[in-house]
């Protein structure tokens, strides 16, 4: 079956005799059991709810992998792979990463005797020199975020593997329409499943999907001991919204090339942040492994305060943290959704301070254009205007 058939076609309810289109909300905390001595399939939701197991069986289907787990938050999941792990272990990771991924890699993980340690992933053969007989993870995002890198996942897969680590991905930024790190070689391919998955920023949710079965009994035995699992209701919103996942990013990302050619050309626009641009460093990569670029860029305009004022002035972009929602969004990566990330880390990257990211939405692309441009054309007229008192 092809993608979008995929996407709506499976079973809603295994065993359900009503037969439902719709997975029903199993909003139960315990399951009655026929013995007393054994348990049945089912018994706790922190250990699996029939809910939670449609979801989750779905989204491994979708990653092409074996095993699929649903927790509360992107930022669960993660924590979830970093528990494979123990004291006196190393993760090698990109430098361009989420904020939240850097706070708990640098300041939460060095308390269990973890490390981690950021390099330039792009630069394969310098980012190969990094790694330690200790390094048992190599953790990357591509297209990374803001600043739309693109990464080898091909590569990055064997230089992982040929030293004895796992390659962990993730894939918020493509969703599985767009691109499957299992096929390219990864062990674990994770999700901020609140982005593209859910699309409409009602639920918060994380998954992760595997291929080896016995890294899934791992990575089960986590999510049971630790309690974090998605709750029933919420597995519901993301199931909804996965049905929909192909119709909103074909759009999404034709919007978003649209804006990214706008703003490429626009005067007040020093720089354009997008792999679907031919002029992009990363473009032929990015078609080699995936199959879009998706709905998220990032512009500089040479000024802070441009930019500031400019997400500041745009009506149809709200200014939000996050990305893959329905509605368009406009953030200050430096300020916002990366103000975590520690100054060591930063130092190693060239994140702007004007960068603006945008996370583009399925509002029509002529609102959205009309949209930037009074808010840039705004900007930079006050700006001009402040330097000339």
């Amino acid at each position: 079956m092809k993608f979008a058939s995929r996407l709506v076609s499976f079973d809603p309810a295994p065993g359900d005799r009503y037969r439902p289109i719709a997975t029903p909300i199993y909003q139960t905390a315990t399951f009655e059991q026929e013995h007393a001595d054994e348990f049945g399939e089912y018994d706790y939701s922190r250990s699996g709810n029939p809910t939670r197991t449609v979801l989750e069986k779905h989204l491994a289907s979708l990653e092409n992998g074996t095993r699929g787990f649903c927790f509360s938050s992107g930022m669960a999941a993660i924590t979830t792979t970093t528990k494979l792990l123990r004291s006196g272990d190393d993760i090698l990771a990109d430098s361009d990463l989420y904020g939240g991924t850097c706070r708990l890699f640098t300041k939460v993980l060095e308390k269990t005797g973890i490390s981690a340690r950021y390099a330039d992933a792009a630069n394969l053969e310098q980012f190969a020199q990094q790694i330690r007989p200790e390094t048992k993870l190599v953790y990357v995002e591509t297209p990374t975020n803001p600043l739309l890198r693109v990464l080898d996942l091909r590569k990055l897969a064997e230089i992982a593997h040929a030293n004895g680590a796992i390659l962990c991905v993730d894939n918020s930024t493509m969703s599985p329409y767009l691109q499957n790190p299992l096929d390219l070689g990864a062990d674990i391919v994770l999700h901020s499943a609140t982005k593209y998955l859910g699309g409409h920023h009602d639920v918060t949710a994380g998954a992760i999907v595997v291929k080896d079965e016995e890294l899934a009994k791992q990575v089960y035995f986590i999510q049971n001991a630790e309690g974090n699992g998605l709750s029933p209701f919420d597995c519901f919103l993301l199931l909804r919204g996965i049905k929909t996942l192909k119709l909103r990013v074909d759009c999404q990302q034709r919007n978003a090339l649209t804006i990214a050619k706008f703003l490429a050309s626009h005067p007040d626009v020093k720089k354009v942040y997008y792999p679907g641009l031919a002029d992009h460093p990363g473009y032929e990569l990015q078609r080699s492994q995936a199959r879009g670029s998706g709905g998220v860029l990032s512009f500089t305009t040479g000024s802070v305060e441009v930019s500031k004022t400019v997400a500041e002035l745009t009506k149809l972009f709200r200014i939000t943290v996050s990305f893959g929602s329905v509605n368009s969004s406009i953030s200050l990566p430096g300020n916002m959704s990366h103000a975590s990330v520690p100054p060591q880390v930063l130092a190693q990257r060239d994140l702007p301070a004007d960068l603006v990211r945008i996370s583009v939405g399925i509002e029509d692309e002529e609102d959205l254009i009309a949209d930037l441009d009074q808010a840039l054309q705004v900007a930079t007229g006050k700006t001009l205007a402040a330097s000339t008192r």
